[in-house]
C-alpha cells in the first residue's frame, strides 16, 4: 500500500517550499532502461500530492504498462527533496523529488525499477544486512553530440588547469553538493577528455537516486557551457571506454559483515561467499549491468575492462577486486565489481548485483582461488585449467544467458524481466540489420 507515514519529512518539504518560494516541483522516476522521466506540479498541489500521489498515464513509459492498464500513481519520496540549482533559486524556484510508482488500488507497481531495488534490499534486510555501494562513473566531454572531438588531451590524474573540462568538473561537484549528493573525489580519467566524479559510499537506494541525479547534473552543466557529456560505454575506437566500478559491502548494524581481521585479505566468510555468488552469476547479470549493444565494445581485452571471470586483490584485470587502500580497517573493507558501465539502470543493476551475492551467501558458494597474475596474458588452455570463465561478448549472448536465469527473474520480478528481455531483443535485431559505415568502407569497394 502507499506509504503515508513520513509526516515529519512532509512537513519539512512544505516548509522548504515556502521558505525558498518554490513554484514548481518535478516528480522524477525512471523507465526500465534507466532513462529519467518527470512531470511537474505547482506548489499548490504539493500537500495533496504527498498525501495521495499524482496520477499519470504509464502506457508510453518504456516497460511500464499496456494501454488497457495505463493508470499509475506517482508518490513522491519527501526524503529526496532538493532544489534544482540550475533553475531560479528564488522567485519561482524549482525543486524535485524521486517517486515510487503505485497502481490506483494502492499496491506497488511491479514495473517500477525503484520498487525492484526496494524488494531486493528487503531480502537483504530479512537476512540482517544493509547493502552499501560506491559506484565510480566515468564519462566523456565532447564538443557536441554529433562527434567525438574532445575538450582536452589529458590522461589519468592529469592536472590541466587551463582547460574547460576542469571548470566543468568543479561546477558539477558544487552542483551535486548543493543537491545533497556527497562527493569524495573528482579527477581526469585515462582517456583524453574522460573524467570521473566519485560519490560518497552510502546505502544502495540513496545511491541509485544519486546516480540518476549525477548523470543529469553532468549533462546539464556541460550543456550550459555549450558542450556535450556522454556516459556511452565505448564512444571512441582504440581508447578506454567508460566503466562504473561498483564498490560494495554488507553491514549488520554498524559492523561490516565483509571484514575479518584474521583473514589474509581481511575478508569474512560472508564476503567470500558473496564474491563467489558474483563470479558464478556474473555472465547472467551482464545484460542488466551492461545493457547496450555498445557496452560490449568496452568489454574487450586490452582496455582495462574485465573480460574474464576471476577475482584478486591488486589485479585490475580481474572482474572482482578487493581494494587495499586502507588494509585492515573494518569500515573500508569492500569488494569492487569492475564490469558494469555507467549507462545501466542503477536500480536494476544494484538489484541483480545484490541478488547474485546473496545467492552465494544463502547457498554457501565456495569462492575459487584468487588470480593475481594478468589474466589477459594467459593462454586459453591456462584459463580453462584454472576454471576462469568469460563474460558474454555481445548483447545477444548476454540476453540469451539472462533469459535462462531464474536468479535474475526472481531479482527483477516477472514484469520487469519480461519487458527488459523483449526490449533488448528488439535492440539487437535493429543493430544486426543495420548496415554500418565499417561495412560500407570495407566491402562496398571490393564486393
Amino acid at each position: 500500500m502507499i506509504d503515508r507515514t513520513k509526516g515529519d519529512s512532509k512537513d519539512h518539504v512544505l516548509n522548504m517550499a515556502k521558505e525558498h518560494d518554490v513554484k514548481f516541483i518535478r516528480f522524477w522516476f525512471t523507465d526500465i532502461l534507466g532513462f529519467l522521466k518527470n512531470f511537474a506540479i505547482t506548489v499548490e498541489e504539493l500537500e495533496g500530492a504527498m498525501e495521495e500521489g499524482m496520477g499519470f498515464d504509464g502506457s508510453s513509459i518504456q516497460g511500464f504498462a499496456r494501454i488497457d492498464e495505463s493508470d499509475m500513481v506517482a508518490m513522491p519520496d519527501p526524503d529526496t527533496w532538493s532544489l534544482l540549482p540550475w533553475r531560479p533559486t528564488e522567485n519561482n524556484a524549482v525543486a524535485r523529488m524521486f517517486c515510487d510508482i503505485y497502481r490506483p488500488d494502492g499496491g506497488p507497481f511491479e514495473g517500477d525499477p525503484r520498487y525492484v531495488l526496494k524488494r531486493n534490499l528487503k531480502r537483504a534486510a530479512d537476512l540482517g544486512y544493509t547493502f552499501h555501494v560506491g559506484p565510480e562513473l566515468e564519462y566523456f566531454y565532447f564538443k557536441d553530440s554529433k562527434g567525438t572531438q574532445g575538450l582536452d588531451d589529458g590522461g589519468y590524474f592529469d592536472m590541466t588547469s587551463t582547460d574547460i573540462a576542469s571548470d566543468l568538473r568543479r561546477e558539477t561537484v558544487l552542483t551535486l553538493m548543493d543537491m545533497g549528493v556527497a562527493v569524495e573525489y573528482s579527477h581526469h580519467e585515462a582517456s583524453a577528455s574522460q573524467h570521473e566524479i566519485d560519490m560518497r559510499y552510502t546505502d544502495a537506494l540513496t545511491m541509485a537516486d544519486n546516480v540518476m541525479t549525477y548523470r543529469l547534473v553532468v549533462k546539464q552543466v556541460a550543456q550550459r557551457q555549450g558542450v556535450h557529456a556522454t556516459f556511452m560505454p565505448k564512444p571512441i575506437i582504440g581508447m578506454n571506454g567508460s566503466g562504473m566500478h561498483v564498490h560494495q559491502s554488507l553491514f549488520e548494524g554498524d559492523r561490516n559483515a565483509f571484514f575479518d581481521k584474521d583473514d589474509e585479505y581481511c575478508l569474512s566468510s560472508t564476503a567470500r561467499c558473496f564474491i563467489a555468488g558474483l563470479l558464478r552469476h556474473a555472465p547472467e547479470i551482464t545484460a542488466v549491468t551492461n545493457q547496450w549493444v555498445n557496452s560490449y565494445k568496452r568489454l574487450v581485452s586490452g582496455y582495462e575492462a574485465p573480460v574474464y571471470v576471476s577475482w584478486a586483490r591488486q589485479n585490475r584485470s580481474d572482474l572482482v577486486r578487493v581494494p587495499e587502500y586502507r588494509r585492515g580497517r573494518e569500515k573500508s573493507t569492500r569488494i569492487e565489481l569492475r564490469s558494469p558501465d555507467p549507462a545501466c539502470n542503477p536500480y536494476l543493476a544494484f538489484s541483480v548485483i545484490l541478488a547474485a551475492g546473496l545467492e552465494g551467501i544463502e547457498r554457501q558458494y565456495e569462492v575459487p582461488d584468487p588470480v593475481e597474475e594478468n589474466v589477459y596474458d594467459m593462454t586459453d588452455d591456462e584459463r580453462r585449467t584454472r576454471g576462469i570463465g568469460t563474460l558474454p561478448a555481445s548483447l545477444l549472448e548476454a540476453v540469451m544467458l539472462t533469459e535462462k536465469s531464474e536468479m535474475v527473474r526472481k531479482a527483477l520480478g516477472d514484469h520487469v524481466f519480461d519487458a527488459f528481455i523483449k526490449n533488448k531483443r528488439i535492440e539487437w535485431d535493429l543493430y544486426r540489420t543495420h548496415v554500418t559505415d565499417y561495412e560500407l568502407s570495407k566491402y562496398l569497394p571490393v564486393l
